[in-house]
Parts: C-alpha cells; sequence; structure tokens
C-alpha cells in the first residue's frame, strides 16, 4: 500500500524550517540562545557558515521541486526533492544547535 504524501506538507515544513534557520543565524537567535562571551560569537559564525552549506541544498532543492517543470510534473521527482529539503533543512538545523552547544561551552 503506497501512501500518498501532498506536496503541500512538505514544502510548508521546508519553509517554517527556513524560518527558524533564518531567525537563528540572521535575527540573532542564535546567538541569544548559546553565547553568553564574546569569544563564542566567532566560533558560532564558523558553525553558522558549515549550517549554511546544508540550508543552500535545503533551498535549491524546495526551489528545484517547485521551479523545475520536469520534477513538477513528476510526483514522485517532486517528493523525492521535497524530503531531501527536508532533510537537508534538519541536517542544518542540527549542525546549528549541535555546533552552538559547543561553541556557548567552549573556553
Amino acid at each position: 500500500m503506497t501512501v500518498r504524501i501532498s506536496p503541500v506538507i512538505p514544502t510548508v515544513a521546508s519553509l517554517l524550517l527556513a524560518a527558524l534557520w533564518g531567525l537563528s543565524v540572521f535575527a540573532g537567535w542564535g546567538m541569544e540562545a548559546f553565547c553568553s562571551d564574546g569569544g563564542c560569537a566567532a566560533r558560532l559564525d564558523r558553525v553558522a557558515a558549515l549550517s549554511a552549506l546544508f540550508a543552500v541544498v535545503a533551498a535549491c532543492c524546495t526551489a528545484g521541486a517547485w521551479l523545475l517543470p520536469g520534477v513538477r510534473g513528476d510526483e514522485e521527482r517532486c517528493t523525492v526533492l521535497l524530503v531531501a529539503a527536508v532533510t537537508a533543512w534538519l541536517l542544518a538545523e542540527g549542525v546549528l544547535f549541535v555546533g552552538g552547544v559547543i561553541a556557548g561551552h567552549s573556553s
């Protein structure tokens, strides 16, 4: 039995994870959550740069699933790209979280 998932669900998940990642990196949420000293900011910036690699992959997968006509018209390819996007966003968030915890506890 095959379960069909609407492409809207992973797309909304991607958008919410993108918003969380963006606020954590660019609006200072990550700095507020993890850093209490000045040296932490530089370490967190390096973590954010590493996390950005996964974020770029996630954004490209999401955009590709919706903007490329050959993918958008093929349900299976679209689903694969959207699942890859959500997975990449989760990796980006995970790297940011784990790296933030390590950066915040490093002296």
